[in-house]
């Protein structure tokens, strides 16, 4: 299988350039991607259970993967919510579908958001891990925009192997997310 654009910047361009910035002396020091997961909170499938399904089509369409149902863990009277009925479904990405899912929400769906400035530099979990929200997912390029039968947003967790925000912020900014200029 061939690799991935990203997967080869980062070894030849990423790796370098954070050894010299952060000083490690050895290339295992340096922060690495670990994993992408993406994430739908599907609060109306307890009354429609056809969101799910569109939903699991939209995951499979922009990740390349079947998705798994999360269920909920406990019943909420006032949500009309019972413990193992489900209310969501998410992937996680690795390898090389991790690399080019990557690359692609850089270069081509940040791209596309309107009003778009930059993503938020706050949005780290003080591991150096990076969370983003995404309002539509009519964003993705897979997604045909007249079969949509209702705008969902999802969230990307983007988990590294860096020690702090910091080196986080580093690692991602320089394998080209489009932070927000403070």
């Amino acid at each position: 299988m061939p690799v991935s654009r990203l997967k080869e910047k980062y070894n030849k361009e990423v790796v370098p350039e954070l050894m010299r910035k952060l000083g490690y002396k050895n290339v295992m020091q340096v922060p690495r991607l670990s994993k992408i997961v993406l994430n739908i909170g599907l609060g109306e499938a307890t009354q429609n259970p056809k969101a799910l399904e569109s939903a699991e089509k939209d995951l499979v369409a922009i990740s390349g993967q079947h998705p798994v149902i999360t269920r909920a863990k406990k019943s909420i009277a006032a949500f009309k919510l019972r413990a193992g009925m489900p209310i969501g479904m998410m992937v996680i990405l690795r390898g090389g579908r991790m690399y080019d899912f990557f690359d692609k929400l850089v270069s081509v769906v940040l791209a596309r958001m309107r009003d778009f400035q930059g993503v938020s530099r706050d949005s780290f979990d003080g591991q150096g891990n990076y969370t983003l929200g995404i309002k539509e997912q009519i964003v993705f390029p897979e997604i045909d925009y007249d079969k949509v039968d209702k705008s969902r947003g999802f969230e990307i967790v983007i988990v590294t192997t860096a020690n702090n925000d910091e080196e986080g912020r580093s690692l991602l900014e320089s394998m080209g997310m489009p932070f927000r200029r403070s």
